[in-house]
């Protein structure tokens, strides 16, 4: 019977080894690279990482290489389709055509996510405190 039950922990973790993922963090980031390893909080290292930002119809990366990503910042970890992986109906640009767009749309969030916990602390008491990403 407790062989049908799914893992919840960060054992489930260890078809994904030396797959190629998706790990969206806290800050918005979004990271794709081959899982090398992981730990029982969760913590990655990813190889061969590029982070990639994404802006209309378009996205751009830059290369990150080894990256290692503390667990408690993870919001969704998945493994990326290698068959459907050029299919994407994006056009690829340089970072550095597409970063001052994406500056810009993460600073306007910053804004809109400001306002909130204000009218949230002014109308309902809610606590303003806590920091980046405290959402998830």
């Amino acid at each position: 019977m407790d062989s049908l039950i799914p893992f919840t922990t960060s054992g489930s973790l260890v078809d994904c080894v030396d797959r190629k993922m998706l790990v969206v963090l806290r800050d918005g980031r979004k990271l794709q690279g081959v899982l090398r390893s992981y730990d029982q909080f969760a913590n990655l290292v990813l190889e061969d990482t590029v982070e990639r930002i994404y802006h209309q119809d378009v996205f751009a990366e830059t290369w990150r290489g080894l990256f290692l990503i503390r667990g408690e910042n993870v919001v969704l970890l998945g493994e990326i389709d290698l068959d459907q992986e050029d299919e994407i109906p994006l056009r690829q640009v340089d970072w550095s055509v597409l970063e001052p767009y994406h500056k810009q749309e993460v600073a306007a969030k910053k804004q809109r996510d400001e306002l909130k916990a204000q009218v949230l602390y002014d109308r309902h008491g809610f606590c303003k405190e806590g920091g980046e990403g405290d959402g998830y």
